[in-house]
């Protein structure tokens, strides 16, 4: 299974996402992709297969992808800040990968019903549900 873990700023949910990706999966090719350096450096550091960084990265990485992992801000073009741009939004959007998104209220993005629950059982749940794909 080719899983694409995208994350922007620190890289703070990526890298807590690889490292239990690789826990859980261990099989599992996993790529990482940032909108900077820094989110790169600490999904490479928890294990990530392959890295790269920016705009293309991502385009390019959601056309071969089994799976799509992160934040919700992936698909939400000017979120994160204005990392993620409408090109990186609509790659994640039109990609023939599953998507599994990390509901997070931030960057004046909100989610109804989605209570504010830790990152780590977000990352649990997601951790779950790209098991029950294999």
């Amino acid at each position: 299974m080719k899983i694409l873990v995208i994350d922007g700023q620190g890289g703070g949910i990526g890298k807590q996402l690889i490292s239990r990706l690789k826990e859980n999966i261990p099989d599992a090719e996993i790529t990482a992709a940032g909108t900077n350096s820094f989110a790169v450096q600490a999904m490479l550091k928890a294990g990530a297969d392959h890295a790269a960084t920016g705009e293309n990265a991502v385009v390019v990485g959601c056309r071969t992808a089994d799976v799509i992992a992160g934040p919700v801000g992936i698909v939400i073009a000017d979120s994160l800040y204005g990392e993620i741009t409408p090109a990186m939004a609509l790659a994640v959007a039109q990609s023939n990968a599953r998507r599994v998104l990390i509901p997070t209220n931030l960057c004046d993005n909100y989610i109804a019903g989605i209570t504010d629950a830790a990152v780590s059982t977000l990352i649990d749940d997601c951790i779950s549900k790209i098991k029950s794909f294999s």
